[in-house]
């Protein structure tokens, strides 16, 4: 999709962190997305309140696809999911302002629409059902792309997805396959691809003949990291992102494995999340790939430490899980 080009953006109040410890990489898939694995430098990450907003202009041609309705109440109802974990979506050092990846990519996307942003932070389910009832007009989520979810969802993809293990440190555990996992208890929430891709590899391993996985799940992810550390769970599988980061926030973990999200040969996609046929798919790809082109995306991802999962374009409903 040709995305027309916009006025310079204003100077950025503040100065952007644009350091990136890459944990992997990946070569390009097709249709010019980069793929590779995020990273996550706990510590120059800034966690105030008061962080510098991103901030970016309205593309009027862009802002002319939104569905009228939308444009006439003149708000981008954004959600995003309670429990993600820095570097996504999660609170400030005041323990109520959002921040994060996830929060910053919605406002950007609204200014570029021409709306006004409003945030709402909600469990997993509830996204779902608010999308479903038009409460919400896109999830910017940690949502992987998949065929299933587009019966009922559109997409607009704006990071590579990939997932981690993580094991409390000297444990002795690395996960490159299904055997690796076999008879340990993991910890996952419920719902998501973390969920599903345990659950097949745990099926795998009871056909080979070895023990299934215990499969725990949990919505808060301080209750994951509980029971990690008590020894109520061998693993945590969650996104990379999330994962890296409290690896190098905490200190107390590591990483003992990455998957791409998608599965073993296969590019998934994280994609901002629309109800089915509603009209706004092509306006919110538009907005993001009218970010990517004129920088302030770029700038966004390395604010996180995400810049090794960013991608060039944004696609509608790229091929997704199967």
């Amino acid at each position: 999709m040709t995305v027309p080009r916009r006025p310079r953006l204003r100077p950025l109040a503040a100065a952007l962190c644009l350091a990136v410890l890459a944990l992997s990489s990946c070569a390009n898939p097709p249709d010019a997305e980069r793929p590779a694995a995020g990273s996550a430098s706990a510590g120059d990450i800034n966690k105030e309140a008061g962080l510098q907003r991103l901030r970016t202009e309205r593309v009027d041609a862009i802002a002319a696809q939104v569905p009228r309705a939308v444009r006439d109440r003149g708000t981008l109802e954004i959600v995003t999911f309670a429990g993600l974990a820095p570097p996504l979506s999660f609170y400030a050092t005041d323990n109520k302002t959002v921040i994060g990846m996830e929060p910053d990519l919605g406002r950007l996307v609204a200014d570029v629409l021409g709306l006004k942003p409003r945030l709402h932070t909600v469990s997993w389910e509830n996204m779902f059902v608010g999308l479903d009832s038009g409460k919400y007009d896109v999830a910017i989520a940690n949502i992987t792309d998949t065929e299933e979810r587009k019966r009922t969802y559109d997409f607009a993809s704006y990071r590579q997805d990939k997932v981690a293990f993580e094991g409390l440190k000297g444990s002795g555990l690395r996960v490159r396959e299904p055997r690796d996992v076999a008879g340990l208890t993991v910890a996952v929430h419920p719902g998501t691809n973390q969920e599903k891709l345990i659950t097949q590899w745990s099926a795998e391993n009871e056909r080979a003949g070895r023990k299934p996985s215990e499969i725990k799940f949990y919505q808060a992810q301080s209750d994951v990291y509980l029971a990690l550390r008590s020894g109520r769970v061998d693993l945590y599988l969650g996104s990379n992102p999330s994962v890296a980061y409290h690896v190098a926030d905490a200190g107390q973990t590591e990483v003992v494995g990455t998957y791409s999200g998608a599965g073993a040969g296969r590019e998934g996609w994280i994609a901002a999340t629309t109800r089915k046929d509603n009209g706004l798919a092509v306006p919110l790809a538009g907005a993001i790939n009218a970010l990517i082109d004129d920088g302030v995306y770029g700038k966004a991802v390395a604010r996180w430490h995400l810049t090794e999962e960013a991608v060039t374009r944004s696609r509608i409903n790229p091929p997704g899980l199967p």
